[in-house]
C-alpha cells in the first residue's frame, strides 16, 4: 500500500497536529510519513506578518512540495490558510473543531482584561491588537512572533505580562494551567478557521486517495462552518494582516449555518459586525461580506491596506 507523505511545519504545535492526522489515517489503514518543511513565516521572526507579506506566509513552501508531488497532502491550522488557494490546490478535509475562543495566558492568574488595570499583552495578530484597542483601551501591546514555546519563554522573561492566544493551541500544547481568562466570542470573535486543522492537496491528487483521506478526517459540521467563514474571508480578501473576524455555528436540527463576521479598523475605533443565517454556507459567507462592505467595510479595507 502507498505511504502518504504528509507535509507540515516543524513547530511543536504543527507536529502535534501532524501526528493527530497521521494517527487518524493509520487507524483507517493508510500508512503515513511526516515530512517537515520550513516556511517563510517560520524563518522570519523579527518582523510582523504584515511586513513580510501575509499571503501564504505559512503555506507557500508546503504548496510547492504539493505541486511537485514530493508530498501528497499538507496540514495547516485552518486560520493560517489563505482564503484563495488558486486553481492548483483544494482543501479535502477539516478536522473537528476545538473550542474557538481566544484566551489570556499569564503566570499571574489574577490578570483580567475586564479589571480596568493596565498591563502589557504580547500578540502578533492585527485582529487582537485592534480589538484590544476597541474593547480594552487600557491594555498595552507588544508584537510577539514565534512558536508557542518561544512566546511562553518571552512571557516568563518579562517581555509582557500576558499573551493573547487561541485556546486550541494552548490546549494542545498543555498550557491550560496558565489560562487567566477565557475571552467570550461575543467580544473577541475569532479569526476565520480558528480551532480546526485543514488538509490541503493538489487538485490532481488521485481521486480515490482524496476520497479515503476525506472519509477519515473530515468533520461535516465543522466543514459547513468553515466553508461559510472562508467564503466570507475570500470576498473581503482578508489575510493574516487584515483584522477580519468570522465565526459560524451549525444547527443540526435545521441544517442552517449562522455566521457572525466583520472587520475592525487598525486603531480599533470603528468596528462593523453583522450576522446572517442560511442553509448554503458559501452563499452565506459572500452575502455577509457584501453587507459588511456596503456598511463601510470597503473604506476600512482601503485604509488598512494603505497603512500596511
Amino acid at each position: 500500500m502507498q505511504t502518504i507523505k504528509l507535509g507540515t511545519r516543524g513547530s511543536k504545535l504543527a507536529l502535534w497536529q501532524a501526528y493527530f492526522v497521521k494517527e487518524t489515517l493509520e487507524a483507517g489503514g493508510l500508512p503515513v510519513e511526516i515530512v517537515i518543511i520550513e516556511t517563510k513565516g517560520d524563518k522570519i521572526l523579527d518582523r510582523s506578518l504584515s511586513k513580510i507579506g501575509s499571503k501564504g506566509v505559512f503555506t507557500e513552501e508546503l504548496e510547492e512540495k504539493l505541486l511537485s508531488g514530493e508530498i501528497h497532502i499538507a496540514q495547516h491550522s485552518a486560520k493560517d490558510l489563505q482564503s484563495d488557494l488558486g486553481e492548483n490546490f483544494e482543501i479535502i478535509a477539516f478536522t473537528e473543531r476545538e473550542k474557538v475562543n481566544d484566551v489570556l495566558i499569564s503566570f499571574d492568574k489574577s490578570l483580567s482584561l475586564e479589571s480596568g488595570k493596565p498591563f502589557v499583552v504580547g500578540t502578533s495578530s492585527t485582529r487582537r491588537v485592534a480589538m484590544l484597542k476597541h474593547f480594552y483601551p487600557h491594555i498595552q501591546t507588544v508584537d510577539m512572533r514565534g512558536n508557542l514555546q518561544t512566546r511562553m519563554g518571552k512571557l516568563e522573561s518579562g517581555v509582557c505580562d500576558a499573551l493573547l492566544l487561541a485556546y486550541a493551541g494552548v490546549h494542545r500544547m498543555g498550557y491550560q494551567e496558565h489560562i487567566a481568562e477565557l475571552i467570550t466570542t461575543q467580544t473577541f470573535t475569532p479569526a476565520v478557521g480558528q480551532g480546526s486543522v485543514a488538509i490541503e492537496c493538489a487538485v490532481n491528487l488521485d481521486a480515490s486517495l482524496k476520497a479515503q483521506i476525506r472519509t477519515l478526517l473530515n468533520h461535516a459540521h465543522t466543514e459547513k462552518q468553515l466553508l461559510a467563514e472562508r467564503a466570507f474571508l475570500k470576498r473581503l480578501q482578508g489575510g493574516c494582516s487584515i483584522p477580519v473576524f468570522g465565526l459560524a455555528q451549525y444547527n443540526t436540527d435545521t441544517n442552517e449555518v449562522t455566521l457572525t463576521g466583520g472587520i475592525i479598523s487598525l486603531d480599533g475605533k470603528e468596528i462593523i459586525k453583522e450576522v446572517l443565517t442560511s442553509t448554503h454556507p458559501d452563499a452565506l459567507g459572500e452575502a455577509l461580506a457584501e453587507k459588511i462592505l456596503q456598511r463601510g467595510g470597503d473604506r476600512i479595507l482601503q485604509e488598512i491596506k494603505a497603512n500596511l
